[in-house]
């Protein structure tokens, strides 16, 4: 399952939505959103996330989430390491393999390695 997809899960049940009724309302299959709740399709186009949104009515600072989960949650990625440095080829392959034998709290300690090193946006 995606981060998105999750994010949809959870919005179904909190608000007792089946599947079929959302699919229905936003006008997808219900196989289509199951496969994109399962990670089996990739991430959603900008019109379907603004018809999620507007099904939801979500605004502001939680639609931005809603679009950021999107944004990264696409299920087959490609990381070109082409001149970069040969520890950064040897990270990319490494996570490739091993990816699917990381714990919860290993996933979680390595993604807040990377959120440390994200530079801050001030507004």
């Amino acid at each position: 399952m995606t981060p998105f997809g999750d994010r949809m899960r959870k919005l179904r049940a909190e608000r007792g939505v089946t599947l079929k009724e959302m699919a229905d309302a936003i006008g997808v299959s219900s196989a289509y959103l199951s496969a994109l709740e399962h990670g089996k399709r990739g991430r959603p186009g900008w019109h379907l996330i603004q018809r999620i949104l507007a099904y939801f009515n979500i605004i502001w600072d939680d639609a931005e989430e809603v679009v950021r989960l999107a944004r990264i949650s696409h299920p087959r990625i490609a990381i070109d390491t082409s001149g970069l440095a040969p520890k950064a080829t040897e990270l990319a392959n490494r996570l490739a393999d091993d990816i699917g034998k990381l714990d919860q709290a290993t996933l979680e300690e390595l993604l807040a390695v990377l959120d440390r090193r994200r530079p801050r946006i001030r507004g």
